[in-house]
């Protein structure tokens, strides 16, 4: 049967009607009642989900929306309630005014609903909630569907925070077994301890990466994979090698990868590779051998 799907994928994308058959097992899925997460997870696992069901598979597997579809609009009535009682929160305490740009307004209406939100508390200073809740304001168009997927995210920003030990080893092993080369130059330089891996990898490269390619990295988080931000990283620096080689601090490497910002083709090709790259490392069975669940396709 997987042959068969192969050779009609093959064949679709000749023609170009790419993703043909995906699309349709993604459709079957949503028509589940309920819906099923692990299979949904697994989707995106293992392919890049279409745009036009992008909104509502991230907002069901980021816990925004219910599996019961029946109950979407009570669940999204008591969302709006929530969204709506926070932002007037803030108007009334003159914390944000119109001119606030709203990826900040999301962010204070965060800190203030987890409690964390004290007089004369700075919105301009980087925050990882701030930085993907201005990517989703560039993907999506429902401010209470992106406060409440940010959070969503934020919550496997935090997962993320508290493996850094792990996943830091972790980069530093596959990098040196992917290029030798680069890993021998940054640690002989002392780069490769200084990175800013906590930043990058806690907001899954929001404004480094551009948004069309970024998703794409997206739709693995959301399915559980969150190791796929390592080889993101590593094929930024495969990508930018000949410069990477040049640099011998780390202010001049951060110069080099932020010259990466707003360059599609760039962005699509490193994306590419690491999608690639972390298939190769048994990357997209890390979430089939968890859950033993076979998709319907």
């Amino acid at each position: 049967m997987a042959d068969k799907r192969n050779f009609r994928s093959t064949y679709y994308e000749k023609v170009g009607c790419r993703s043909v058959e995906e699309r349709k097992s993604l459709e079957i899925l949503l028509k589940d009642k309920p819906l099923n997460v692990l299979k949904l997870k697994q989707f995106c696992i293992l392919f890049t989900v279409p745009n036009i069901h992008r909104n509502v598979l991230w907002n069901f597997l980021l816990g925004v929306t219910p599996a019961y579809t029946d109950s979407r609009q009570y669940v999204m009535t008591q969302r709006e309630a929530v969204y709506t009682d926070l932002l007037r929160a803030l108007q009334v305490m003159r914390l944000v005014e119109v001119k606030t740009p709203k990826h900040k307004v999301l962010y204070a209406m965060w800190l203030l609903e987890t409690k964390q939100l004290c007089l004369g508390f700075d919105l301009n200073q980087d925050s990882p909630f701030c930085n993907i809740t201005e990517v989703l304001l560039q993907i999506f168009d429902n401010d209470i569907e992106i406060y409440w997927m940010a959070k969503g995210f934020h919550e496997y920003s935090q997962e993320i925070l508290e493996e850094m030990g792990k996943l830091s080893d972790l980069t530093n092993t596959i990098l040196e077994k992917e290029d030798n080369g680069l890993f021998i130059h940054l640690k002989s330089c002392d780069i490769l301890s200084a990175l800013p891996l906590t930043k990058w990898y806690g907001s899954f490269f929001a404004g480094l990466l551009s948004e069309p390619a970024l998703i794409r990295i997206w739709d693995k988080i959301c399915g559980g994979s969150v190791k796929i931000v390592i080889f993101v990283l590593i094929e930024i620096l495969r990508t930018l090698r000949r410069k990477v080689l040049q640099c011998t601090d780390l202010c001049s490497l951060l110069k080099c990868i932020e010259s990466i910002k707003g360059e599609q083709e760039t962005a699509d090709l490193i994306v590419n590779k690491a999608i690639e790259l972390w298939q190769q490392n048994k990357g997209h069975n890390e979430f089939i051998l968890q859950s033993k669940v076979k998709m319907i396709i």
